[in-house]
């Protein structure tokens, strides 16, 4: 892990400058400068109106998001912060302390302390009023939100447990000899071991073990409607799972680094106008068919973003001109926005792929990103919460009038980076 820089001394400064970059000069509104380490993570709140930030300096902070300022310092923790999760009425942290915390957003009060876990904690997921971690310690575990007692400890990855995903019981298929088992829905951990486990959370048994990468899996996403997980690993492939059945469904293979970071992004009119393949690509759609495809975006140690088609493995755009890793990526409103080792965010146009603007500013590492409404905040190793203005954004003009609907299902013959699945083995 990178060093801990020093930055005390420094309070919120609202900085009003330019930031060069293509495109036209982005606008820092905001250098948010309270934490005196490293910020690992940056979480917005579901109503928009705060941020969370956990950081190296073993402390979490409260911010609002309607004028940068710092609301709350959360302390308690006895080493760094990992992760946070913010809710509409209240914040969770974990750290490498091996606890998880929870707070009260208005006042800054810790209210619950969570304990078990015998090593750092990596990821907090709160979701149906469940809270679920993964640690090095190699369990994932299931907590009851109010009580703060363990409900499930999920065993049996051999190494560090990292990533986590849950897909709630009514987004699952119905069958009577399935309801029960499902009942409390599926969690999906994906370890450095080299695969991903799906649990049920009802009974605390492992449902699938994922096998197939040769690497550690370092992020996963789940998309919903088809229950299908998708997995990005040090092995630079990423991997589409059926998440009820077990069964690997495809490869995506043009990385040439690890895959540190992925992106879904669900397939709606408009992500249809905003990535669209060239117009030779395209065919008529026939009757009946609907638009379901789905994208994918990865973001990989090979300084390269790659946008997929999560139906068919299709590699749709690349995204370059990174001069290190990237770190985070967030889609909005038909930009892909990029954090990277190289200390840069940047925003390009996802119709086309173009590069819309460098932000420059920070000094190291951006761990996350989120964007709301007009404004973009990166989380940076160098201990600042920047704000950007991201209005006025260069865009590729629409699709001209009367350009007839498309169905990406049909869109590519060859099969480029889409490997055919290994045969899967017993969990």
């Amino acid at each position: 892990m990178p060093g801990r820089p020093s930055l005390a001394g420094r309070s919120l400064l609202p900085v009003l400058r330019p930031t060069s970059g293509m495109g036209g000069g982005g606008s820092a509104l905001k250098v948010c400068a309270d934490h005196r380490g490293g910020i690992n993570w940056l979480s917005l709140s579901p109503d928009g109106q705060r941020l969370l930030t956990g950081s190296e300096d073993g402390t979490a902070r409260l911010w609002s998001t309607a004028d940068g300022q710092c609301c709350a310092l959360l302390q308690g923790h006895e080493s760094y912060v990992t992760f946070c999760q913010l809710e509409d009425e209240a914040a969770f942290t974990c750290s490498a302390d091996c606890t998880i915390r929870k707070w009260d957003v208005l006042t800054g009060q810790c209210l619950q302390v969570f304990r078990g876990h015998t090593s750092i904690v990596n990821r907090i997921l709160v979701a149906n009023n469940q809270l679920f971690s993964s640690s090095y310690d190699r369990t994932a575990r299931a907590w009851n939100v109010d009580k703060g007692q363990v409900s499930w400890e999920f065993r049996g990855h051999r190494n560090c447990v990292l990533t986590l995903a849950y897909l709630a019981s009514w987004d699952l298929p119905g069958a009577p000899c399935m309801e029960e088992a499902m009942a409390g829905g599926l969690l999906v951990t994906g370890s450095t071991d080299g695969t991903a486990k799906v649990w049920q959370v009802a009974s605390g048994c492992c449902h699938q073990t994922l096998r197939g990468h040769t690497g550690a899996v370092l992020c996963l996403v789940l998309d919903t409607p088809s229950h299908t997980a998708f997995t990005g690993s040090t092995d630079a492939t990423i991997r589409a799972w059926d998440i009820l059945s077990g069964e690997q469904l495809r490869v995506f293979r043009e990385h040439q680094g690890s895959v540190i970071c992925l992106e879904r992004l669900e397939r709606t009119e408009e992500t249809y106008r905003a990535i669209q393949p060239p117009m030779s690509c395209l065919r008529t759609t026939a009757p009946g068919d609907e638009l379901v495809n789905r994208h994918v975006y990865s973001g990989s140690a090979d300084r390269t973003v790659k946008c997929w088609l999560a139906d068919t493995g299709e590699r749709v755009r690349t995204f370059a001109a990174h001069g290190h890793s990237v770190s985070a990526l967030k889609y909005h409103a038909g930009t892909l926005f990029t954090g990277s080792g190289d200390a840069r965010a940047r925003a390009f146009d996802a119709q086309s792929g173009a590069l819309r603007r460098v932000f420059r500013g920070h000094a190291f590492i951006i761990n996350c990103i989120q964007v709301h409404g007009q404004v973009l905040y990166t989380a940076s190793h160098d201990g600042t919460l920047r704000l950007w203005g991201v209005r006025g954004l260069p865009r590729s003009p629409p699709p001209r009038p009367g350009t007839p609907k498309r169905s990406l299902s049909r869109l590519f013959n060859n099969k480029v980076g889409c490997a055919a699945a290994a045969p899967l083995q017993p969990t």
